[in-house]
């Protein structure tokens, strides 16, 4: 999908995902020391709000404009200062070495465009900084609920590790994780894959 598309996504009033944090954010992030962190694809910015109200100084990054509207609506009622960035990850680059954690969150391409977005992740890693990569593998379209139905923008935590070769960064999770989904028929369950990764 391109900008545009998640414009007219974005563009209703309410908002499209629940305004409270990835729960992988929450167990991964929740005691880590407050810094400088990045939420790259922030969407309609929940998790740079969550970390905000935390004590960190965050940057969010998206190429939705509708969805920017509503991350600094949300940021407002939350009563934190974010910095939103319009761009397209194709094309941004981070401060080199510049964040204490980097999140990449259910940002889904073809394997190309995303070792290109995921290496210019890793490059914005701080030392003992903390790279967090979430998305859905590509095991959910057989054998977990929802997301894309398109096998070539589904990956693993491995692949997210190939990306990562000659980054300098050290894995310390790579996993397929389970996330639970509450469906009008009952609770369903969708597999995500899980990176993180520190630099030293």
């Amino acid at each position: 999908m391109d900008s545009r598309a998640w414009d007219l996504r974005y563009a209703d009033s309410e908002f499209v995902w629940t305004v409270r944090p990835n729960r992988f954010l929450v167990e991964e992030a929740a005691g880590v020391p407050p810094g400088r962190a990045l939420d790259l694809a922030c969407g309609e910015g929940r998790n740079a709000v969550w970390l905000a109200q935390r004590g960190w100084e965050a940057t969010g990054v998206d190429f939705s404009h509708a969805g920017l509207v509503k991350a600094r609506r949300l940021a407002t009622e939350r009563r934190v200062h974010i910095e939103w960035i319009a761009a397209d990850l194709l094309d941004y680059r981070p401060e080199p070495h510049g964040f204490d954690l980097v999140l990449l969150f259910y940002l889904q391409l073809p394997a190309e465009p995303r070792r290109q977005v995921v290496r210019a992740a890793a490059a914005g890693v701080a030392p003992s900084g903390t790279l967090l990569v979430v998305a859905h593998d590509r095991a959910n379209l057989d054998h977990g609920h929802g997301g894309p139905q398109d096998p070539i923008v589904l990956y693993t935590a491995e692949d997210i590790m190939g990306d990562l070769g000659g980054s300098g960064l050290h894995i310390d999770r790579a996993d397929r994780v389970r996330r639970p989904v509450q469906t009008p028929d009952g609770e369903r369950v969708a597999l995500d894959a899980l990176l993180r990764a520190s630099r030293a």
